[in-house]
């Protein structure tokens, strides 16, 4: 089975994408420094896959550490690297930890496999544009100035990715880029574990739902949207994962050459207070929330045109808004009883 580094691999998309690699009959193996993971998911990834797939514990911002990585698993073919931080709002009030690790830890894996021919997947972000001219965005929209570092972190990186390319490198690359992955696995047996004080809107609300958090704060209803609070492209991380099997897929044939990217999303858009009121109907549970001001570094509004995914990455969404909902509640109510 050809082997397939995934960095940030016991993360919420990176755990997800390890079971979607096995389906897809590779072998994936794991690199994480566990700054933002926990160490049990491994636990949680055998009962789902059977075995347990390799694990190294690296902070990849180690430059020789990752080099005695490289040496360790020589035979990598692809990599998928997900080992970045990703809170948009941490990142308006922390730059410099964001630039530090997002473009460390990607110019250290690069340089440890350089010169082999590896099919390299980067997780990008729907950031990159920035507030976009129109909507769906679609990938061939002009770079707007990032809202935030974070989202600046993913624009400089592709351009490193671009300009590798244009120096003759042996990687092929595809990113991808996403909108926003939620829910969890189908077994409710991984799902998205913040550590401390969840960044993110569906933690947030399953959180508030089980009673860990008292209440959810909308960040603005005063955008130019329809109900006034931000609209984003949600989408279900299983089907996120499989986005990353289809891309090395791509790679693998003779006729990809080089770089490229793609959206990751559903195509349409749903706003805060959407979402919700989805999560109220979909499981009958009632959310406590305020309107709280806007927060910095958000964008009002962006959703993907996925047509070029669908065209030549040949994959798209499968799993709905309702799924996605019931999935994450699922996910929150194992883990209350099963604490990790």
């Amino acid at each position: 089975m050809a082997k397939i580094l995934v960095t940030g691999g016991l993360g919420f998309i990176g755990s997800h994408t390890v079971v979607e690699l096995i389906n897809a009959g590779y072998e994936p193996v794991i690199v994480d420094d566990l700054s933002n993971s926990d160490p049990k998911i491994i636990d949680q990834l055998v009962k789902i896959i059977g075995y347990k797939p390799p694990f190294y514990k690296l902070d990849l911002c180690d430059e020789q550490g990752t080099k005695e990585l490289a040496v360790k698993e020589p035979d990598i073919v692809g990599i998928i690297h997900f080992a970045a931080f990703k809170a948009v709002g941490e990142s308006v009030q922390q730059p410099m930890k964001y630039y530090r690790n997002n473009f460390y830890s990607l110019l250290n894996i690069l340089n440890a496999y350089d010169g082999k021919p590896v099919n390299f997947v980067f997780s990008s972000s729907c950031t990159v544009y920035g507030q976009p001219d129109n909507l769906p965005v679609t990938e061939s929209a002009p770079v707007k100035t990032a809202e935030s570092p974070y989202g600046n972190t993913k624009q400089i990186a592709e351009e490193m990715l671009m300009d590798m390319q244009k120096a003759g490198s042996s990687y092929k690359v595809i990113s991808l880029r996403y909108f926003n992955p939620v829910g969890a696995h189908p077994t409710a047996l991984i799902g998205e574990l913040p550590i401390g004080v969840p960044q993110n809107l569906f933690p947030f609300i399953t959180q508030t739902a089980i009673g860990k958090r008292e209440k959810i704060t909308v960040f603005g209803d005063d955008y130019n949207t329809p109900d006034g609070s931000c609209i984003r492209d949600y989408i279900h991380v299983v089907d996120l994962a499989k986005a990353h099997v289809a891309a090395l897929k791509l790679m693998e044939t003779e006729t990809f050459k080089g770089y490229d990217v793609f959206n990751i999303g559903t195509g349409k858009g749903s706003s805060v207070l959407e979402v919700i009121h989805a999560f109220e109907q979909s499981t009958g549970e009632k959310l406590n929330y305020q309107i709280g001001p806007r927060r910095g570094g958000d964008i009002e509004q962006v959703w993907g045109d996925v047509t070029k995914s669908k065209k030549v990455l040949k994959w798209k969404t499968e799993l709905d808004l309702d799924t996605m909902m019931q999935s994450a509640w699922d996910w929150e109510k194992y883990i209350a009883q099963n604490p990790l």
